[in-house]
């Protein structure tokens, strides 16, 4: 995990749940996971971490174990439909905060420069922060895409995420460059977008660009 996560890294001192057989079993210990022969793709978890996590995947059970790490496997990528979904739900909770604030400010306007007259200069501060809703939407994007949850809200309902090739949580740098290249991937008449269709990690440019992939949950608890 990368600096900022709101729970340590797993260490050589942890118990460690082993999925064996499709079942969650443990936990272990780094030796008692060694009787049980445990592999580079065999899925661990700590009671710290939020989702299991192949072994090679953790810094601890690389070191020990002699794992090379490993980009993330195909099956874990996000769908189109669920990202599309995603990104509807998202747009319309910003665009609502945002009407609910134009309407507030509204009400202060007919009360402090109330009369026709000043009938232009309030639609002309109302229409500006509706508009400011796209700005909004990107810091938005970038400050949940970065968090601990790795997503916004709207990915987080259809159990998706944001990470690098590894599976690791974005920097707020990665996050920056990820949002503002989806430009490009609407500057292009949308085909930045369509793109995910044609690569095996399901990449949108913007993905490409930053080097980040959108996957989902991969075991349930």
């Amino acid at each position: 995990m990368q600096a900022g996560n709101s729970f340590p890294d797993p260490s050589v001192a942890d118990n460690y749940i082993l999925v064996i057989d499709g079942k969650p079993q443990g936990p272990f210990t780094i030796a008692e996971l060694r009787q049980h022969n445990i592999k580079p793709g065999d899925f661990v978890k700590t009671d710290a971490m939020i989702d299991y996590k192949e072994a090679h995947e953790i810094p601890a059970l690389r070191e020990l174990l002699g794992f090379q790490r490993r980009p993330l496997t195909m099956q874990y990528f996000g769908s189109f439909d669920q990202r599309a979904i995603a990104a509807v739900v998202d747009w319309l909770l910003v665009f609502a905060v945002f009407v609910l604030a134009a309407f507030v400010v509204m009400l202060m306007l007919y009360i402090f420069i109330p009369g026709e007259d000043n009938k232009m200069l309030r639609m002309g501060i109302i229409m500006g922060i509706v508009s400011l809703t796209p700005v909004a939407k990107f810091f938005y994007n970038v400050k949940l895409e970065s968090g601990p949850k790795q997503g916004t809200i709207g990915k987080q309902l259809l159990r998706i995420r944001v990470c690098d090739v590894y599976g690791d949580r974005l920097t707020t740098s990665k996050a920056l460059t990820r949002n503002a290249a989806k430009i490009i991937s609407t500057a292009i008449f949308f085909i930045g977008y369509l793109l995910c269709f044609f690569n095996a990690k399901q990449q949108c440019l913007h993905d490409m660009i930053a080097d980040t992939l959108t996957i989902r949950d991969r075991l349930d608890e």
